[in-house]
Parts: C-alpha cells; sequence; structure tokens
C-alpha cells in the first residue's frame, strides 16, 4: 500500500474517527485505526463494538492496500507533520512508513484481518434533518439521560419521527426533556440510541443547515454527515410513556427571566455541595421566585422578579436539576407551570411547543 494526501485532511478525519476508538481493549486491533486506500480515496475507521466511525478523503493512491494503525501514534505523528502533503506506505510486513517533509516514522501496523467488521444495515429507513436542528434537538435533551444501568434504555434518547415532525426524548427518573421541531419524514420512525454514541455525534455537527441523513435499520442507525459517517447500536426496550408523565394541567404560571432565575439559583447554592446536600427552597409568590437553602455551614437566600398567575406555592428542588433545564431551554424567557408542591414542574418556551423540561420536585421538611 502507498499513498500521498493532504496532512491537514489527513488529520482532521483521524480526530474524526478516533472519536470511535477504544483507548484501552483486551483486542489491540480497536485501539488502532483501519486504513485503506483504493483508487483515489482514503477510507479511515474507528470502532469500539458499539460505535463506529468512517471518514473518507481524496488521496493519491499509487498502491493499494489496507492496514490497521495505532490511533494515537497515528494522530500524534500527523498531528506534529510539517509538510502540506505525506505519504504513507507499507509492506507485507504491515511496516507502516510515514514521510512528511524531511520527518520520516517508520511504525508496526497491524493486519486488517484482526479488525472486526462494521455491523451491515441490511435493509433500513432512511430520513433527512438539517445538521443544525438535530444538534440543537440532541444538545438540550442529552442532560437528562439516565447515567445508570438501572434501566438501560433510559441510558440513551427516544428518536420518534413523524409525518410533519421530529421529537426527541430523554428521562433519568428526576426529569424528563423534550424538543420538537417541524420535519418531513415519509414514515413513522420510533428508536433509541445511546447517549454515549450522541454525545460523540455532537461532536461532529456543525452549526449549518446541510442535511444529515438517517439510516435505520433494526438494530443499528447509520449517521451521513458530508464524507464522515457513525454507525451505532440502537437501545432495545420499554421506553418511559412521556405523554402520561406530562401534567395536562396547572394551578400556578410563573414567566421569569432565564437568566436572572439562574443566577439567583447559583447564589443560593453555594452553600450546596455534594458533601453539604440540602434541597433549594423554593416559593413562587405574587411578582417573586423567593428561594432559599440551609446546610451545617449557614443559610442562603435570594429572589427574582417574575410574572405569576395563581396561588402562592412552595416546592423543593434539586438545585442541579433546576438549573439544568433552565440553562438547556436556550431562551431569554420561560414560562413555568405547576400543579402543586409534590407535582413535577414544567419549563416550557413564552410561545410554542418546541421544547418542554420536566423538573421533579423533593419534599421538604417543615422550618
Amino acid at each position: 500500500m502507498k499513498f500521498t494526501c493532504s496532512t491537514s485532511q489527513l488529520s482532521q478525519a483521524i480526530a474524526n474517527v478516533s472519536l470511535a476508538v477504544s483507548p484501552k481493549s483486551t483486542l489491540p486491533a480497536l485501539e488502532g485505526i483501519l486504513v485503506t486506500a483504493k483508487k483515489d480515496t482514503l477510507t479511515l475507521i474507528g470502532y469500539n463494538l458499539e460505535l463506529g466511525i468512517t471518514s473518507n478523503l481524496p488521496a493519491k493512491t499509487i498502491e493499494e492496500g489496507e492496514v490497521v494503525i495505532p490511533a494515537k501514534l497515528f494522530s500524534e505523528i500527523v498531528r506534529k507533520t510539517a509538510s502540506d502533503e505525506i505519504q504513507l506506505s507499507c509492506d507485507q510486513r504491515f511496516l507502516v512508513e510515514i514521510k512528511g517533509g524531511v520527518s520520516e516514522f517508520t511504525i508496526l501496523g497491524m493486519a486488517p484481518l484482526e479488525f472486526p467488521e462494521l455491523p451491515s444495515l441490511g435493509e433500513g429507513e432512511s430520513v433527512l434533518l438539517p445538521q443544525n436542528k438535530l444538534r440543537s434537538m440532541v444538545d438540550q435533551t442529552l442532560f437528562a439521560v439516565a447515567q445508570n444501568d438501572a434501566k438501560p434504555v433510559h441510558t440513551g434518547c427516544l428518536f420518534l419521527l413523524e409525518e410533519s415532525q421530529a421529537t426527541v426524548v430523554a428521562v433519568d427518573g428526576f426529569r424528563l426533556a423534550l424538543r420538537r421541531e417541524p420535519a418531513q419524514v415519509p414514515q413513522t420512525m420510533r428508536f433509541v440510541v445511546p447517549g454515549k454514541s450522541l454525545n460523540e455525534l455532537l461532536k461532529l455537527l456543525g452549526d449549518d443547515d446541510a442535511q444529515v441523513e438517517l439510516q435505520v435499520s433494526k438494530k443499528h442507525i447509520l449517521f451521513t454527515i458530508g464524507e464522515t459517517s457513525i454507525i451505532s447500536r440502537l437501545l432495545e426496550g420499554e421506553f418511559l410513556d412521556y405523554n402520561t408523565a406530562i401534567p395536562k394541567e396547572c394551578s400556578t404560571t410563573v414567566k421569569v427571566s432565564t437568566r436572572g432565575l439562574i443566577s439567583s439559583i447559583e447564589r443560593t447554592s453555594l452553600l450546596i455541595s455534594d458533601r453539604l446536600k440540602s434541597p433549594l427552597r423554593v416559593v413562587f409568590d405574587d411578582g417573586l421566585v423567593r428561594m432559599s437553602c440551609s446546610t451545617t455551614i449557614g443559610k442562603a437566600y435570594d429572589e427574582c422578579a417574575c410574572q405569576s398567575q395563581g396561588p402562592q406555592v412552595e416546592m423543593g428542588f434539586n438545585n442541579r436539576y433546576l438549573m439544568d433545564a433552565l440553562k438547556n431551554s436556550e431562551a431569554d424567557m420561560v414560562k413555568l407551570e405547576i400543579s402543586g408542591p409534590l407535582s413535577p414542574m414544567k419549563v416550557l418556551p413564552l410561545e410554542g411547543d418546541s421544547f418542554l423540561f420536566l423538573v421533579l420536585p423533593m419534599k421538604l421538611k417543615t422550618e
């Protein structure tokens, strides 16, 4: 195998596929990148048995072939090469020679047969979504994905693609995050993508409206972004019926500045830590959100102006869960809908239904 290609393009492709490379594995090939030179295209693959990333780039192929190269070393060599072009060759013993300007490296690669084959999608449904919309939907829900394996299906985000709407939902038992966007979908699809896979997908999605193709089969999903594609397994199991978890009515409505409320929570939370746990006591009153907390080192109080309708409500919250919902709203003002001190509180946009966050309250001790 022998080829020449752009150093910067190769470096970017290595960075992309490295997101799916195992840092440590009992199978040495999984710590490497499969490099295939064919005609005028170079293909790089990283795969950790759960997530696979493929990236293509143009190359001047002198001799076709493939080899597995240790990812970390490969990345460092290419990233620190000073020349614009890089030449790579590999002999039958899988000795890899990398040349760039005056720099030359010879490292030991691995046989391509040692690299596991990426899963095949078979026949699957396909849908197109703009990158910026998909990025926003994933980014605003991922925080609510369950971090433990008590119910594995909740360690991912539910995608519900319907005729004219795409919905992404995450739940972890204490909160719920939901994002909606208009979309043209050929037929209804429902699947759950692991949170870890979505975390890596976010690093590859851009902020423009270029299309991402989603191909969904029974057990896997393939995201194609330009010359890069990501294949991930899907999670199996019964996802929470989120519609029944969302309160249908509310007795108190509060409209408040998101930044103002976050600042008040941050100040009041200065006395709360992992060692000094305490619920945030929040009173939604006429024109004010009053909050306080009490730990072994002292007490804190703060307040924030608001517009409210309905009876006064006193609730307890985990300060971090409340803050996460507000920060991920990405809105200047939010509407809070409350149906009682022990019912989940809804965080909504002032208009429309593009997002909905639910935060479950904590029981308060009587003062």
